[in-house]
């Protein structure tokens, strides 16, 4: 004898994809946005620039003239802020996809228990109390850990949902269970 148990297949959506380096990426960069500690270090980048443009603009509008050394500087500070805004995030989000990039397609599935991922050499289940938080962008639903600094993460790619509804699906199973930042 079968009974119905919430949460069978006919709740669970899956996923399949191969990974590709932008969802690694755009992980990165949807953790940064979501977490304190992403956001706190996205802040003391934008303070720091705030200051070197500040010194810039002291150094430009000097009763004895701009000093071409001060604005070297200033310049070179502010390329290597931005650069740091920039590169930090695609740099982590290749280190990521090089240890997905490697196992070929993935399968996912998603119910009301967690998140099953399979691959050529993985298969990995998170419970819901391991990844409590997502985020969602426009290619990515990102799920986090409950610290501070989003240190866990998995990342479910919207292109690897089949039919047209699954990516709402998807959004109430998840809003069922976790909590969206």
């Amino acid at each position: 004898m079968t009974e119905a148990v919430p949460g069978t297949a006919q709740e669970a959506v899956e996923l399949t994809y191969e990974p590709v380096l932008a969802d690694s990426v755009g992980a990165v960069r949807a953790r940064a946005r979501a977490t304190p500690s992403g956001r706190l270090q996205n802040g003391e980048l934008a303070v720091c620039a705030l200051f070197a443009l500040g010194a810039l603009f002291l150094n430009l509008t000097a009763s004895t003239g701009p000093r071409v050394g001060g604005t070297v500087f200033c310049l070179a500070l502010l390329i290597m802020l931005v650069g740091m805004h920039r590169l930090v995030p695609g740099l982590q989000g290749q280190q990521m996809h090089r240890l997905y990039a490697t196992q070929g397609a993935f399968r996912v599935v998603v119910d009301h228990e967690g998140v099953r991922q399979y691959s050529r050499d993985l298969d990995m289940t998170y419970r819901w109390g391991a990844l409590p938080r997502y985020t969602e962008t426009d290619d990515l639903f990102v799920l986090l850990s409950g610290d501070r600094h989003g240190v866990g993460i998995a990342f479910l790619p919207k292109r690897g949902i089949a039919g047209p509804a699954g990516a709402d699906r998807l959004r109430a199973i998840l809003d069922g269970n976790i909590t969206r930042v």
